[in-house]
């Protein structure tokens, strides 16, 4: 879901010519049709984000940070649990889900950390929970390095930190293979996708695939853009001044950023919680919903 997606997106080049195609789905109406009652549009920093908005507006805040190529839907089933008894927060990250493409084309870490202050300054709300899965995770983390006032707890879902495939503080040139499947992402090619991201793809409605393809045809300028500015810088010294206090979650069949790293990150933030679900891949709050949402719940309960 970031930049070492790129190994998977080799290893699809040469297998997709045998895969066999899905039916088509038109992209703008798929996107389109989910718009919800919750959602509002906002511009901050010159950019329009969609922001989804749920639970009583006066209780404790948290926000959710989707991963590269995925959107705000991904924290469906945190989402309807938490917002029992907190104020949750979802948006789509610039040039992803039915935000707008930054027209400055600022797609770096630093821009998504600088444009999460300015959401949550134009929301009014001063302290939250930051949860943050995969590309999200880094910008969640690094908004709580720079950020640590305004940041209560920490919930990190197979984030990135640490370098892989060779990313490190520069960019790595998108191959034409990554290019093509961001502007024009085929059924078969999304299906591999998926394959590579959950433990488990075949529990996967087709309307969850429709979505995920349609989100990356709407946005695929936008998410190669963010590739060519994407770096893993060594994470080790920042992530060692966070004093949120911080639950990490991990799949331990993760096929993007293995368990190991999961490791690594507990060791490197002061005090954290690591909890890792067995048969589970990149995004446990969608393949663990209830496993991960306990374990929140636990977490959030004794870190008041």
């Amino acid at each position: 879901m970031v930049r070492h997606r790129l190994k998977f997106i080799a290893i699809l080049a040469v297998t997709m010519p045998a895969l066999p195609l899905a039916a088509s789905v038109e992209a703008p109406a798929v996107a389109s049709s989910i718009v919800a009652a919750a959602d509002r549009f906002v511009t901050v920093d010159g950019v329009r984000f969609r922001v989804r908005q749920e639970g009583p507006k006066g209780a404790p805040a948290i926000l959710l940070i989707h991963g590269f190529t995925f959107s705000l839907e991904s924290w469906d089933g945190w989402a309807a649990d938490l917002a029992r008894d907190h104020r949750v927060i979802r948006f789509d990250l610039a040039g992803h889900g039915l935000s707008a493409p930054d027209p400055r084309g600022r797609y770096g870490t630093a821009d998504r950390v600088r444009q999460l202050g300015k959401l949550m300054d134009k929301l009014g709300i001063a302290r939250a929970t930051i949860a943050g899965n995969s590309f999200g995770g880094l910008v969640a983390w690094s908004f709580a390095v720079t950020n640590p006032r305004r940041v209560d707890r920490l919930i990190l879902v197979d984030s990135a930190a640490y370098s892989i495939n060779g990313v490190t503080e520069k960019p790595v040139p998108v191959p034409p293979v990554m290019r093509g499947y961001l502007l024009d992402p085929k059924p078969a090619a999304v299906a591999y996708s998926v394959r590579t991201i959950f433990a488990h793809p075949e529990r996967l409605t087709p309307d969850r695939l429709d979505l995920m393809r349609a989100m990356i045809a709407r946005n695929g300028p936008a998410l190669v853009a963010h590739l060519e500015q994407f770096t893993l810088p060594d994470p080790q010294a920042a992530l060692g001044r966070i004093t949120a206090p911080t639950l990490i979650l991990w799949g331990r069949a993760d096929k993007l950023i293995p368990v190991a790293q999961a490791g690594q990150l507990a060791a490197a933030i002061k005090g954290s919680k690591l909890i890792i679900y067995d048969d589970v891949g990149h995004a446990p709050q969608e393949e663990a919903t209830a496993a991960s949402i306990a374990d929140v719940r636990t977490f959030l309960n004794n870190n008041k």
